[in-house]
């Protein structure tokens, strides 16, 4: 019976690895082409991985929590009988030739066919149609076993290879482990007295491991608040326009484009309208350098069970508010299900946070390093307010806006904000959706 053995794929240009979060199948059960087989956890994205056959998953090679290079084996399906044409090359490996071609919507694994062939006991080396099992990371001798590759590394940055935990396949060490390696133990401040022990769970306490994505964002926050002098405002906007228009138009646009119409768009297109007005806030700041951007590329932030993504709108500028709701429902949907690719969660130049959705009144949202400010719509709440000496209800909302201080002063953050506001407030029936 033939053989695939499933390798890791590379989940966008600049991902050369990832953390196999979840097996969602076990040894002895069916895969189905195409059927989500795997969760995968990179630095930018988490992914579902579909099964590149179907067949009966016989081997399990990359354990939950194993961090893996793209193109190693991770696991052996057995080919189903029926419906797989394959081709015997000169080597002895079987290459099936799918009946489909795979989704472009999902990012299939990569895999290498081989027939499976079983060699008499003591036999060694390579004949025609045999198959040989990757060297282990530690010999029956208890030496490790290290590539060249890692060996130059560490020759290279002083580091002793029994003193690092390998992440490849295996238990292997890869040369991005030395690398970190290196990099923390360089970076790492010499233990005193005054720094707190590590908690220890009491009884009846529950210990919940933390997924690579979540170290990830915890690192990312971290580095954020120690690099990043954040400072902060907020002005309140009369939404009564944004509100009519969107009342006016909520129903047409749901039976046109087949999804409803939000505020985010609306708060979006003001945050535009400001970038463009204040470029130095669509800036990163570079050291010695400010680099202003050409393009807003505006990063929206999607909240989900357990995670928090930001997927970009790139060139956010040239899309209508209706281009922008499109844009938005798109990236959200995919990001909900898993669907997100890791170049999609990078380059963005400025974020839009909607938090008020879930009705809070004043966040101090934490920027996304990289970047100059993040800007956060809060609830619309209906208030008095004093309307040319009268009171009046009006629907309110307060605009708060993290920046960074060495890039933006304040009077430069308030004129953005202002901006902002008065974009807001200036919408009517009149203002166009397309």
């Amino acid at each position: 019976m033939a053989t695939t053995r499933v390798v890791m794929p590379q989940l966008g240009e600049s991902v050369h690895e990832g953390t196999i979060s979840k097996w969602l199948v076990k040894p002895g059960d069916k895969v189905v082409e195409f059927e989500p087989m795997l969760e995968v956890d990179t630095d930018k994205v988490s992914a579902e991985v579909p099964a590149p056959v179907t067949g009966i998953l016989k081997e399990i090679l990359a354990k939950e929590g194993q961090t893996v290079q793209a193109g190693a084996e991770i696991a052996v399906v057995e080919l189903a009988a029926a419906g797989e044409a394959a081709n015997r090359s000169g080597d002895g490996k079987v290459t099936a030739t799918p009946e489909a071609a795979p989704s472009p919507t999902k990012v299939g694994a990569q895999i290498e066919r081989e027939e499976r062939v079983h060699a008499a006991p003591g036999a060694q080396g390579r004949g025609e149609g045999q198959t040989t099992e990757p060297a282990p990371a530690v010999l029956e001798t208890g030496e490790h076993r290290y590539s060249p590759a890692v060996q130059m590394v560490a020759d290279e940055l002083k580091v002793d290879l029994s003193g690092i935990h390998g992440t490849g396949l295996g238990g292997r060490v890869t040369k991005k482990d030395v690398q970190e390696f290196a990099a923390k133990a360089k970076q790492a401040p010499a233990p005193t007295s005054a720094q707190a022990p590590r908690a220890a769970p009491a009884e009846g306490d529950e210990v919940v491991q933390l997924t690579r994505v979540r170290r990830l964002i915890a690192e990312n926050m971290v580095r954020s608040k120690t690099t990043i002098p954040h400072a902060w405002q907020t002005q309140e906007a009369d939404m009564s326009g944004v509100v009519a228009s969107r009342s006016a138009s909520k129903a047409a646009f749901q039976k046109q484009e087949g999804f409803s119409l939000t505020y985010l768009p609306y708060v979006m297109a003001a945050a535009i309208s400001a970038l463009r007005e204040h470029r130095h806030v669509n800036a990163t700041f570079n050291e010695t350098e400010l680099i202003v951007h050409r393009d807003i590329n505006l990063g929206i932030s999607v909240g989900l069970e357990d995670t928090l993504v930001v997927p970009v709108v790139r060139k956010a500028d040239s899309l209508s508010i209706a281009g922008l709701a499109r844009a938005v429902n798109d990236l959200a949907s995919r990001a909900r299900s898993k669907q997100l690719k890791a170049d999609e969660l990078a380059g963005g130049t400025f974020t839009v946070n909607n938090s008020g959705t879930f009705g809070t009144l004043f966040s101090y949202s934490v920027i996304n390093p990289g970047q100059s400010g993040i800007l956060t719509m809060e609830a619309i709440v209906e208030r008095p307010v004093a309307v040319n000496g009268m009171i009046g209800i009006k629907p309110m909302m307060y605009l708060c806006f993290s920046f960074d201080h060495r890039v933006l002063d304040g009077l430069q953050a308030a004129r953005f904000l202002t901006s902002c506001r008065k974009w807001l407030e200036a919408v009517s029936l009149e203002t166009p959706l397309y």
